[in-house]
Formats: structure tokens, sequence, C-alpha cells
């Protein structure tokens, strides 16, 4: 069974569009990612998943189940982290956790005491008195007590520090391989790249990719940076470079490696490196160039 099933799903406020035309299929047990910059649509398709806010087209499911009809029913079986955590302020984290779990029916209580000390959760204080740093790490425990079947996290190392982002991405791991699925969203590519199986690209609220990540890093992409004699030989022959200073240039190139020195040899060249992108790169390019 598809953990979620996306549908032409449109969002429009008023005027202004959220999200168009959206199609997304997630399969139980994998780690997708959903990158794109702020404002390209990613907190707007989670909302409509967690049937928070209602579409203005289309339709999303949850293991089969509608996210508007079944709305209720489908949150006891995902846990979510939001962009910004906000919860109630006066309560201590200890109340907070504790009125939490009274909406699952399964919260392992061993579970919650184990992930409060290991992300060092300072569970007397009261909410307002926490850092966004330690907001977030309460609500990674609020999205992880009850064992969802899905997690759905919208930019959940926001205000995170190395080592719990490190933490945050190995209770991740164990998550899937007990069975569960994730979505991953972020502006962070690098994050996912460590973490996702497969990734979907947004921008200006439409999805441009979706891509297994090891297929991404097989495109034969290169880095290539180039110190020519004559720059403008160069830009005759190679589109999109970037110069960096002290006479060298950078683009990126995808192809046949033979081809691109059949190019670069019509040309005199005092320095070459050739390397192999980052996905950051890999997505900025396509993110430029608008492919899909």
């Amino acid at each position: 069974m598809e953990a979620i099933t996306v549908e032409n799903l449109t969002k429009y406020y008023g005027k202004n569009r959220g999200i168009e035309g959206v199609n997304l299929s997630v399969p139980e047990g994998e780690i997708f990612g959903f990158i794109g910059p702020n404002g390209a649509g990613k907190t707007t398709t989670i909302r409509l998943l967690l049937g928070l806010i209602f579409p203005t087209s289309g339709k999303a499911s949850i293991f089969g189940k509608d996210c508007i009809k079944y709305g209720k029913e489908i949150r006891k079986e995902v846990g979510y982290i939001p962009g910004e955590v906000n919860f109630y302020p006066d309560a201590t984290v200890e109340d907070f956790l504790k009125y939490a779990a009274s909406f699952y029916e399964n919260v392992d209580e061993e579970y919650t005491r184990m992930l409060c000390k290991e992300l060092s959760v300072e569970t007397k204080k009261k909410f307002r008195e926490l850092s966004m740093g330690n907001k977030k790490k309460v609500a990674v425990v609020q999205a992880l007590m009850h064992r969802p079947k899905l997690l759905i996290l919208d930019e959940p190392t926001n205000g995170l520090d190395p080592l719990i982002q490190k933490l945050l991405f190995e209770f991740l791991k164990e998550e899937k391989e007990r069975g569960a699925t994730v979505f991953f969203s972020s502006h962070i590519l690098s994050e996912v790249e460590r973490l996702c199986d497969r990734v979907a690209m947004i921008k200006d609220g439409r999805i441009f990719k979706v891509e297994k990540i090891d297929d991404l890093r097989k495109e034969r992409y290169k880095v290539v940076r180039v110190r020519p004699k004559n720059p403008e030989v160069l830009k005759e022959i190679v589109s999109n470079t970037t110069e960096e200073g002290n006479g060298v240039f950078r683009f990126m190139y995808t192809g046949s490696t033979n081809e691109l020195l059949q190019k670069l040899s019509r040309i005199e060249i005092e320095d070459l490196w050739i390397d192999d992108p980052s996905l950051e790169e890999i997505f900025m390019s396509y993110y430029r160039e608008g492919k899909s």
C-alpha cells in the first residue's frame, strides 16, 4: 500500500497560488525528501496532507484514506513536526507531553523517557521558557512518542544544533527499519542527501522532478573549473560560466567526458579541475534551468 498518494492537488489562497497540480506517490517504508526553497509550497502540501486546510481541487490520501474525510482517524497514525513550534506557553513540557499522549492509544512511555533523556529535554520547564531549539526537541518527542506509521516533518532541523540533528537522523533511520514511512521536507538538500531514498523538487508550487537520490548522482554531472588563456573563446563554446576570480571560470556540465574534453581542446588552458558535484549543485542546476 502507498503511505501517501497525491493527485493533481491544488491550493489557492484567493488569487495567490499555494500549489498547483501536485502529484506524489510515497510507498510504505520509504524516507521521502521534499525539497525546495522557502515559499515553494512545501508547508502548504503538508497542511493539506494533515487535513489542516482544504484543497481548491485534487485529492490526497494517507494509507488509502482521504485526508479530508478521514482526517481525524489518519492523524492517530501520524507523527508531525511543524516548521514553527508553538505549543501551550504556560504548560510544563511534562504536562504537555502527557496531554499529547492522551490523543493516542499506544504511547510507548519507556521510549518517550528515552527520547527526553537522549535529547536533553527539560521536562520541568514551561514551554514559553524554552529556546527555539529546545522547543523543536519537544516537538520531536511528541511526534515519535506513539511510534507512528507515518512521520511528516516540516523543516525538522530548524533550530537544532548539529549533535541533536545527528540524533534525530538516527531516530528516523530506526523508525524506517521498524517499517515507518518518513516524509521529510527541507530547503537544505544536504540533509535529504544523507537521509532519503527519493526526493521531489518543488518550485513555484509545482513539482518538477521526482528522482531516486542514487539516480541523481549518476546523471553524469561534473563541476568544471578552468583557467583559459582566452575567456571569450570559452564563453563561445560553454554556456552558464561563472567567474570565480584569478582568471578561473566555473560551470556545470552533463554528458560524455570525452565530448567535454573535445570542446575544451579548442581553447588554450592554463589549469583545469573536474569534480563530482554535490546534490545541492545538481538541484540548483535543475532549479535555474527549470527542467522537468
